[in-house]
């Protein structure tokens, strides 16, 4: 296929959950450290300071009668509608998650039949050359679904693919771990179309770090030693996550960013996964001290984290799709700007792309 091809973004959507949960719906729970330990701070004090930390001062969570799958629907027909395209077009649509659909009330997953396969038998697709499949692949799964989207169309194998990023969290948290604060629900959804010209994904880089990191994130029981269940739950080494993330982070991001032939200079904005507000603001400025840059221009790095938590998969393409549809006060993407996605998470994996609009 001629060099000239570009994976360009056609159309976008996102589904947010209208039930808000605000920190003060945490102030009567009982946290345990990880190892067991009671925690006896007052939890105002202990909210406080995840506030402090996170950013975090509400968060969403999917209504009861709702599954991922459902929330990826949602978003996957908005961006459908936005780009204008007969979904029978379709070549791929890949669906990113890392736990499946988990109905309301358990933490047991469903992933038979494929997520992918759910949402694509919801859109009413008949088209048996869209093929479907789903990618388990941390918090960086939409980006990664997105980078594959790229290669599947650079390799004449696709014309347009949709990239779905959807998550219910809130249903494989442990209520007595504090950690339980940072997580939320929602989805987005993304379309990629081959098109000629500059327009489009420059450059991508992935790495996964699992000698000594592979365990960061990880499913494990309740941190309350009296608890009976056998249910697993989300669980992290929170100040690990955090020293890794802002080392390797920066230097995914330089690495894309040479791939693409492009200067730091010509940098728009930086579409970073919402994890953590604290530790997305060390990223940013570590990759600007790399290029022995210390002022770092104003705007460059919208953020959504504190009004809808950390919804793993989902958070990038919803961050894409609100600015790009003007739904995120003074944020605007225009022709001709230079944007990079980059995001972190459970395996350890990083990914970052360097996208011309």
């Amino acid at each position: 296929m001629s060099s000239n091809i570009k994976s360009v973004i056609i159309g976008t959507g996102s589904f947010i959950p209208e039930n808000i949960i605000p920190n003060q719906h945490f102030i009567n729970h009982k946290f345990f450290e990880l190892d067991g330990r009671l925690i006896t701070r007052e939890n105002l004090d202990v909210i406080s300071k995840f506030k402090d930390i996170t950013e975090i001062e509400e968060r969403r969570y999917a209504d009861k009668e709702h599954s991922a799958s459902d929330l990826g629907y949602f978003a996957a027909k908005k961006a459908l509608e936005s780009s204008g395209v007969d979904p029978e077009t379709l070549d791929y649509i890949i669906v990113a998650h890392n736990f499946g659909d988990i109905a309301h009330g358990v933490t047991r997953n469903n992933v038979i039949p494929t997520l992918g396969a759910r949402i694509k038998h919801k859109l009413e697709i008949k088209n048996p050359n869209c093929v479907v499949y789903d990618l388990p692949f941390g918090c960086p799964g939409w980006l990664q679904g997105i980078i594959q989207g790229d290669y599947f169309i650079k390799s004449g194998d696709a014309k347009r693919v949709l990239v779905i990023g959807t998550e219910t969290l809130s249903r494989v948290t442990d209520p007595h771990d504090r950690d339980s604060m940072i997580y939320a629900d929602g989805a987005g959804a993304t379309i990629l179309e081959a098109q000629m010209g500059d327009r489009g994904i420059l450059s991508h880089k992935t790495q996964s770090h699992t000698y000594s990191e592979a365990y960061y994130l990880f499913s494990g029981k309740s941190s309350n030693p009296e608890f009976t269940g056998e249910d697993f739950f989300i669980k992290m080494q929170g100040r690990k996550i955090y020293e890794y993330a802002i080392t390797n982070v920066p230097l995914v991001i330089k690495l894309a960013l040479e791939k693409s032939g492009k200067s730091i200079h010509d940098v728009t904005k930086v579409l970073v996964h919402q994890a953590n507000g604290k530790m997305d603001e060390a990223i940013l400025k570590r990759l600007f001290k790399l290029y022995e840059i210390s002022t770092i221009p104003n705007g460059i790095m919208p953020m959504t984290i504190s009004k809808f938590g950390n919804s793993s998969v989902a958070t990038i393409p919803t961050l894409l799709d609100l600015i790009l549809k003007d739904q995120f006060p003074e944020q605007k993407i225009n022709s001709g700007d230079l944007i990079i996605f980059a995001s972190v998470g459970a395996g350890m994996n990083i990914n970052a792309m360097v996208y011309q609009f």
